[in-house]
């Protein structure tokens, strides 16, 4: 009886630690996205277990799933969130038009008139964020492309375009910062999603490209000091 309880014990036990591991992960994660820990940020895992409320131990293993993602990585002892240097911010940027590319593709050929619609609306109602804060205006950016990942309709790209914005996190600030660029920006998303309502893959996947590369250029110029930011 003893044995057989300990048994039956054993594995809800491990399935509540993994269900506050997970929130742990999930949590740090989130605060990495929102700019709470941002690139250089030293994470103590007595400090986070206090502040999320659980024991050192899933904190500790949200940490190491992290470092192994390379959302983190090690200074002596210590864990960091990591950044991206100019060649890795290049080459997130190259793979990341292509797959919003092909996202958009995708979404031009099988998005219903429900997903279109959405899409629409995402942009009239983000014009409301124009001029405000940029890290809101961000979010809804965010918000509008994962909705254009799921339009296509394709889960393995889905989950390639998940891991690719998940390294976005790791850049210090947004071009929406950058003067002037969110009202292009919101352009560019209208120009997308019309073409994705014409059905037509070619145009929505240049324009894709398009709006990708020139958030990339802000970006560029920003940290070359040609552009001023809010």
């Amino acid at each position: 009886m003893i044995a057989g309880g300990g048994a039956a014990y054993g594995p809800r036990r491990k399935g509540r630690a993994n269900a506050v591991q997970k929130d742990a992960y999930t949590l740090l994660m989130e605060a990495i996205e929102a700019g709470v820990y941002k690139p250089g940020d030293r994470l103590v895992e007595s400090e986070l277990a206090e502040r999320l409320g659980v024991s050192r131990t899933p904190v500790r293993e949200a940490l190491q799933r992290l470092e192994t993602q390379s959302m983190l990585t090690r200074d002596g002892r210590s864990l960091i969130v990591a950044s991206l240097d100019h060649n890795q911010l290049a080459e997130l940027y190259t793979v990341r038009t292509e797959l919003e590319g092909l996202a958009a593709r995708l979404a031009a050929r099988h998005a219903s008139p429900e997903e279109v619609r959405v899409l629409k609306g995402m942009v009239a109602d983000d014009r409301a964020l124009l001029g405000g804060d940029p890290r809101a205006l961000s979010r809804a950016n965010k918000r509008f492309h994962k909705q254009i990942h799921l339009a296509s309709h394709n889960r393995f790209l889905v989950q390639q375009l998940d891991l690719v914005h998940r390294s976005m996190a790791l850049m210090a600030n947004t071009s929406f910062a950058a003067e002037g660029r969110d009202e292009v920006a919101l352009d560019e998303h209208a120009r997308i999603v019309a073409a994705i309502e014409a059905g037509d893959g070619e145009a929505a996947y240049l324009a894709l490209k398009s709006h990708i590369s020139q958030a990339f250029e802000t970006r560029l110029r920003v940290e070359a000091g040609e552009l001023r930011t809010r």
